[in-house]
């Protein structure tokens, strides 16, 4: 036989030992104890996301705040650049004060020029006269109203004023009767460059 032949038995290293006698009932060792041992030669459980006890993560909670205000934001920047009074121009454009008026009795359709800077037309079905209404008009547009009579006719006049002057008048008669008053606005004047 071999001299190198050994038996096989128990192996015990030096650390395994001397943690071995301070488990030992009476045995009064320092291997396990130190800072953050509970005296047996223990680490208590550290509180982690990934072992140990597990914590609640404020996540969700974080991610939902931060939605909600992104949302207020989009809403109140929403307000702001439609504006809060349709029948008003943008800021920055000039504009006049045009007041539209029909006159008569019973009821008309007709539509106007609204303050809208694209000229886009408001419409108003079965109007009960006397009607008038006054609107900013960004200069450079031509304030328009047109007034169609119903099938039982009558007699129905429009007027069209700027900056309180009367510009344009108009008279529709008869069953299906029309009129239309409108004036050109000056353009606005460009602005100086320095």
């Amino acid at each position: 036989m071999s001299s190198e032949t050994r038996e096989a038995g128990p192996s015990t290293s030096t650390v395994e030992h001397a943690g071995a006698d301070a488990d030992a009932p009476g045995a009064t060792g320092t291997a396990g104890a130190g800072a953050g041992s509970d005296g047996q030669g223990r680490t208590p459980p550290v509180d982690t996301e990934d072992g140990g006890h597990k914590t609640r993560s404020n996540r969700p909670v974080l991610i939902a705040a931060v939605g909600f205000l992104v949302l207020c934001l989009g809403v109140a920047l929403f307000g702001v650049v439609r504006g809060g009074d349709e029948d008003k121009a943008e800021p920055g454009i000039p504009t006049a004060p045009v007041t539209y008026e029909v006159t008569g009795e019973g009821t008309v359709d007709l539509s106007y020029q609204g303050g809208s800077e694209q000229g886009t037309a408001e419409t108003v079905s079965g109007a009960r006269l006397p009607w008038r209404k006054t609107v900013e008009v960004p200069l450079g547009q031509n304030p328009v109203i047109s007034i169609t009579l119903g099938e039982q006719g009558g007699q129905v006049r429009c007027a069209v004023a700027v900056r309180g002057r009367h510009m344009q008048s108009a008279t529709a008669s008869g069953g299906f009767g029309r009129a239309t008053c409108s004036t050109p606005l000056p353009a606005p004047e460009p602005e100086a460059s320095n």
